[in-house]
């Protein structure tokens, strides 16, 4: 694997794990939602990865053959939409109640989005370490012709 492999690698967590952050933010910042942008209760979201393909060059076809093969990074595949059922909670006040003075607020649990957030953030700085790792590894292979 060349450094530019490392390097794309890298930046593929970089961009997958960002992304991640963003939709926990989105999650937290909706907690107390009751209407999403289609009039219905907010759903939970969360980003469902898989591991990224090799491109068709010669070499990553004459690996795949003969069995090895060469890491790709990852890739988000789709933001899925949580189905589990709404929390029902007795406002009658609300603007948004029902009949019988219920509101639906999202199935989202604070705790659990603030955990996802810490592991989203470790795997970003770990990439980042690898990232600079790999820039420190290029110096060090230019200064050796010096």
């Amino acid at each position: 694997m060349s450094l530019f492999g490392s390097l794309k690698i890298s930046a593929s967590s970089l961009f997958a794990q960002r992304l991640r952050m963003d939709v926990i933010a989105n999650n937290v910042a909706n907690v107390n939602s009751t209407r999403g942008q289609d009039g219905q209760t907010y759903r939970r979201q969360s980003v469902v990865f898989r591991e990224q393909s090799q491109g068709a060059d010669f070499g990553n076809l004459l690996g795949r053959a003969s069995g090895v093969r060469e890491p790709g990074g990852v890739e988000v595949t789709e933001i899925h939409r949580d189905r589990s059922a709404p929390r029902r909670v007795h406002e009658p006040m609300h603007p948004d109640a029902d009949a019988d003075g219920y509101i639906y607020l999202p199935n989202i649990d604070v705790v659990t989005e603030m955990t996802d957030l810490v592991s989203a953030s470790r795997a970003y700085q770990a990439s980042t370490t690898v990232v600079n790792a790999t820039k420190a590894l290029a110096q060090s292979a230019l200064s050796i012709g010096r």
